[in-house]
């Protein structure tokens, strides 16, 4: 079994062979599609459709392809969330940005939280807990 990427409402595997796939649209525009990308954290490579054409600093609402709920995080604005399932079970809360060429991810499980991508102190006010208070999480 190897490593699953889900949705957070649905639980259904979003991966394919080589590829995480999402949906994507722009809000109050008539952009929107399907983007591939690649499971290796911190490896931002997407992959569209010729038509679709994702801008760099651009905003998105991700959708499931399976469920069509919203993976935008309601907590934490600008990020994503998806769960990762490790071939031994382990369980991760995947955060990235939904903004096109930001390279930042975070993989938390419990009070354990891993920082990807150059971009990621963008968003250490949600994450950055002093540890004494990390056991409350």
């Amino acid at each position: 079994m190897a490593t699953k990427y889900l949705c957070k409402a649905c639980r259904g595997v979003l991966n394919v062979k080589t590829s995480i796939i999402l949906a994507a649209l722009k809000e109050n525009s008539p952009k929107k599609g399907l983007f591939l990308l690649n499971p290796e954290l911190g490896n931002y490579t997407v992959t569209t459709h010729s038509t679709f054409k994702m801008e760099e600093g651009e905003e998105y609402l991700i959708k499931c392809p399976i469920c069509h709920a919203h993976l935008n995080s309601l907590k934490y604005d600008h990020l994503v969330r998806i769960i990762m399932v490790e071939e031994n079970g382990a369980e991760y809360d995947i955060y990235f940005s939904d903004i096109v060429g930001e390279k930042c991810t975070y993989k938390i499980s419990g009070s354990k939280i891993e920082k990807i991508g150059p971009d990621s102190v963008k968003y250490n006010k949600y994450f950055d807990v002093p540890e004494e208070d990390r056991k409350y999480l």
